[in-house]
């Protein structure tokens, strides 16, 4: 209970901190912290935990006016439609094959953030050429989320920046929208393949709130220093995809 608990706040901490990070950590976490011997167990239990927490974070950052609600709006509803056949395709394939591509896409994912925003940038209006390009990078998101069982936080950041122009702390903001809802369709879909755990999930939900708020308030302070939000973001990516690729390629080969 108490690995679980603590747990669940570093992903929640992770979430209000960079929008990303939940099912990413929450996966490695549950399986070589909590103990959770089955991947797609894992994988179905954090996307639950991480959906409930990051609609508890979006709350906290609207809060702030940190949210584009249309933008987010689009994303979520785009993207949820990817989401559903993305997890129905990622059932199928082996556990550890797939956390192994996951960590393999996350290292393209952290060098997009290291790209330095470009001098005189402005955020576009969420008019219609601003949303069809959301909802294009929403369906591929969602679907990738899906498929590898990730609420999509550090797919959907990038996304939206490039889609809109907007500051990192909006996108984060905003992306917590669709997090909670690509992760809420993986979840309800693995819950009727019975590859949920109620009891770690819920422990999860409770570490995580707490950590949430503490995410938030670093990340609206961080905020105020150029680039230093996008450099920890990237930094997050590289470290959890290098371990991930770790662990489930030892897996692999044993």
């Amino acid at each position: 209970m108490l690995s679980a608990l603590l747990s669940g706040g570093l992903v929640g901490f992770s979430l209000g901190l960079i929008g990303g990070g939940g099912s990413i950590l929450a996966t490695p976490l549950l399986l070589y912290i909590v103990g959770v011997r089955e991947p797609h167990v894992a994988i179905g239990t954090g996307a639950l935990a991480v959906s409930v927490n990051a609609y508890a974070n979006l709350i906290s950052h609207a809060l702030k006016g940190h949210v584009r609600w249309k933008c987010a709006i689009v994303f979520a509803l785009v993207g949820v439609t990817g989401t559903l056949a993305g997890s129905t395709l990622g059932k199928a394939i082996d556990g550890q094959t797939l956390l192994f591509a996951f960590g393999l896409v996350m290292v393209p994912v952290g060098a997009t953030m290291l790209r330095p925003r470009r001098e005189g940038a402005v955020e576009r209006t969420a008019d219609r050429g601003t949303c069809l390009r959301t909802a294009g990078l929403a369906a591929l998101a969602g679907a990738a989320s899906g498929f590898f069982g990730i609420g999509g936080g550090f797919l959907i950041v990038p996304a939206l920046v490039a889609a809109t122009g907007m500051p990192i702390i909006n996108a984060i903001g905003s992306s917590l929208l669709a997090v909670g809802t690509f992760g809420l369709a993986t979840a309800l879909s693995y819950a009727w393949s019975g590859l949920v755990d109620w009891t770690i999930a819920s422990e999860f939900i409770a570490g995580g709130v707490l950590g949430g708020i503490a995410g938030m308030m670093l990340s609206t302070r961080l905020s105020a220093h150029k680039r230093t939000l996008n450099l920890v973001f990237a930094g997050v990516i590289f470290v959890v995809a290098a371990y991930v690729l770790y662990r489930s390629g030892l897996d692999l080969i044993t």
